[in-house]
């Protein structure tokens, strides 16, 4: 009977102090995880003061996307003999430089792609990778300070291709105005004075013209992700026809050392590429800006994202 009793107790004793053990691990998981948050805050206040540090910031994200494959004898599908790949590549660098009565923004977006399928049993088939994507921006402001959130400005951006029809078209617009600067992530441009310069062989589409320019930049952090967003508009004052927008939207979250997932997507309207696509490459002579089918141009790319 002793001997029972004394077993008890001891069970009972291990119990109480496996649950006491586990009950003070508990607790300092818990007041370690209140240190950590308290340091990312910390974290956090440190970078914001950073980023609004007078001086020159430097940065850039991007994307990498491969897949690549090869099919030999694969007979339930329809080219049993194949080989594809794709191959995506996006940047978005920048150079910023904030001085107490003037700012220097330098942005530009990237996004190449190149996709092929090659049927080695079509010996007319096309082998080689060719272009998909092909998206580039470079946008220049410059600003002389009113107050800590108003500045009058001078906006220079250029948009066209890289890997095909260079320049053709290209746009340059060059404008003045106001830009308003609410939050350190945020700056938006107002010109109302702002020349469209458009490069282009087809001289009968594409116009040159004056009108409103509007940009709104957005650039933010929460932890290991990484969000950025781009509009800019084009308001003709001579035709609707001349007037474009753009908007791109990036996302990157940090995994590793800055090796993470990447996503971008963007928007685009233009009148004057539809026309030009509907005469120039649909074979339709007939085309004009009164009958063109303008339909909303996308894209959008995911892969592995790289941040430095």
């Amino acid at each position: 009977m002793k001997k029972t009793l004394l077993i008890g107790a001891l069970f009972i004793g291990v119990i109480s102090v496996n649950a006491q053990t586990k009950d003070e691990l508990k607790a300092l998981k818990s007041a370690k995880e209140d240190s950590i948050s308290a340091l990312q805050s910390e974290v956090d206040d440190l970078k914001k003061q950073i980023e609004e540090f007078p001086g020159w910031h430097y940065g850039a994200f991007g994307t990498i996307g491969a897949n690549l494959s090869e099919f030999s004898n694969w007979y339930a599908q329809g080219t049993p003999n194949n080989s594809a790949g794709n191959i995506t590549i996006t940047a978005n660098p920048f150079a910023k430089l904030n001085r107490e009565k003037f700012f220097w923004y330098n942005t530009a977006n990237i996004n190449l792609s190149w996709v092929k399928f090659d049927d080695k049993d079509d010996p007319n088939d096309d082998d080689s990778f060719r272009q998909a994507t092909d998206v580039f921006t470079v946008t220049s402001l410059y600003g002389y300070k009113f107050t800590k959130t108003l500045a009058a400005s001078t906006l220079g951006e250029y948009r066209t291709t890289l890997l095909n029809n260079f320049n053709d078209p290209g746009y340059l617009d060059l404008g003045i105005g106001i830009t308003w600067t609410p939050i350190s992530e945020l700056v938006v441009v107002v010109h109302p004075l702002n020349y469209n310069i458009v490069f282009s062989n087809e001289t009968t589409i594409f116009d040159s013209s004056l009108g409103a320019k509007i940009v709104a930049n957005y650039a933010k952090e929460f932890g290991k992700l990484k969000l950025k967003s781009n509009l800019s508009m084009f308001q003709s004052y001579k035709s609707s026809n001349l007037s474009n927008w753009t908007w791109t939207n990036g996302l990157a979250y940090d995994l590793w050392k800055g090796i993470g997932l990447g996503f971008e997507f963007g928007l685009r309207d233009n009148k004057q590429e539809a026309l030009n696509f509907a005469i120039n490459e649909l074979g339709d002579p007939n085309a004009t800006f009164d009958n063109v089918d303008n339909d909303l141009q996308t894209y959008w790319t995911f892969g592995l994202s790289y941040a430095f």
